[in-house]
């Protein structure tokens, strides 16, 4: 409350959320004029919602508070305090392994003495369960993240680890209104499955795949490239620029589709079809990139190939099974509400599309990412034509919304 000057005056209720309730009024107010504002002057909404959640978001004027614009563990913790370093010491060598840099000679760097690391004065110290002597070194063979001194010293590692560490758990338990903005880009992607034509694909398919190949390593190797240039070795440094530039936004994609009105033409289609194609690859790489630091093994592209295969058996049941199964089901079930705007059968359909959305996002989950799952769940019923009528009616105005909220919030706050 004491963000806001007014909120000091005592209130006859006492504590009340009226003036946080003002300032995200003003919030969706703020994105809902600037949107307004880009179609007036004839640009795309992103770049002024964007805009708008950077200026009232945490990191310009604070509009909304910390408790809504931050993720719960960011405001519990500090990687620079010695207590948070502590706690990641703690995990042993699952984040720094202590024994490697002391075999290295690297847990203080030179010229500092022993009691000038961080465990202070210390001659050993117990952590994860073993007890580990400072002033000597035990050669021994390394498994997982064992042996490995990624840091300059022991220090350092404590700190970026847990940076590390809090951005996993920021990404695992994010703050509402990112978590709102997610929530919008999966149902923006279920819904542009629902306009996948596959009949336009078999024209624009093997293009749009080349288009997708061209995207993703192109800029891998322009960012490799640019990486050594500037005297970075190429592998970790170089690789990792390059693949960090691979990925397509086919949130943003679809979103520029859905303003221009593009996305049921051959170019709309080949643009989305190239998105999606361009991402798998990108996760691939990906995955590849991470298992190098470790032991590269089929199990490492396991989850890949398992999302790869039951994708394809998607696509195929989308064509196949899905459409004779839903009208199957619709004989079933007596139409009771034959006038109604919303008929009985719409009430099916909407509960079999929202069903299929989250049974198929957490299978793709499991293997890779929930994005490919609900677009995949989309095109099972592209096929029935009034599907995308129904998802609409039930739940358009709710996915405008959180797409903007994605784009002011999600998006905005993480630059």
């Amino acid at each position: 409350c004491s963000r806001y000057p007014l909120c000091n005056q005592a209130a006859m209720g006492g504590a009340s959320s009226f003036y946080l309730m003002l300032a995200f009024s003003g919030f969706l107010s703020a994105i809902w004029v600037s949107g307004r504002l880009a179609r007036r002057i004839g640009m795309s909404s992103i770049l002024l919602e964007v805009g708008v959640g950077i200026v009232l978001g945490p990191s310009v004027l604070k509009l909304i508070p910390g408790e809504l614009s931050e993720c719960s563990d960011a405001r519990l913790t500090n990687c620079d305090s010695p207590d948070d370093q502590r706690r990641i010491a703690n995990k042993g060598p699952e984040y720094c392994d202590l024994q490697a840099y002391l075999d290295k000679n690297i847990y203080v760097q030179k010229p500092l003495q022993l009691h000038e690391g961080f465990f202070g004065n210390k001659s050993s110290v117990p952590l994860d369960g073993k007890t580990y002597d400072l002033t000597k070194s035990s050669r021994r063979l390394a498994s997982g993240n064992e042996g490995k001194t990624d840091y300059e010293d022991y220090s350092k590692c404590l700190v970026e680890q847990c940076g590390y560490d809090l951005a996993m758990k920021c990404a695992t338990n994010p703050d509402i209104l990112t978590m709102a903005g997610h929530t919008g880009v999966a149902m923006m992607i279920f819904e542009s499955g629902m306009h996948f034509d596959f009949v336009q694909a078999r024209t624009v398919g093997p293009w749009a795949c080349l288009v997708a190949v061209l995207g993703t390593f192109l800029p891998i190797l322009a960012g490799t490239g640019l990486a050594y240039a500037y005297g970075y070795q190429l592998f970790p440094d170089g690789l990792s620029v390059g693949v960090s530039l691979a990925p397509t936004s086919i949130g943003i994609a679809l979103k520029l589709l859905h303003e221009s009105k593009q996305l049921n033409t051959f170019f709309g289609q080949a643009v989305m079809t190239a998105a999606f194609v361009d991402d798998v690859l990108s996760l691939i790489l990906f995955s590849i990139l991470f298992a190098l630091r470790g032991s590269l093994t089929f199990l490492t592209f396991l989850p890949l190939i398992c999302g790869c295969i039951f994708m394809a058996l998607a696509v195929v049941a989308a064509v196949k099974v899905w459409p004779p199964l839903i009208e199957w089901l619709l004989s079933k079930i007596p139409e009771t509400k034959a006038n109604a705007n919303v008929t009985r059968h719409h009430e099916v359909l909407w509960l079999l599309m929202f069903i299929v959305l989250l049974a198929y996002a957490f299978i793709t989950h499991l293997c890779g990412t929930h994005l490919w799952g609900c677009f995949i769940a989309g095109m099972s019923f592209a096929m029935r034509h009034e599907a995308h009528h129904v998802w609409a009616r039930q739940v358009k105005h709710i996915t405008c919304w959180l797409i903007r909220i994605f784009f002011a919030a999600t998006l905005a706050w993480a630059i």
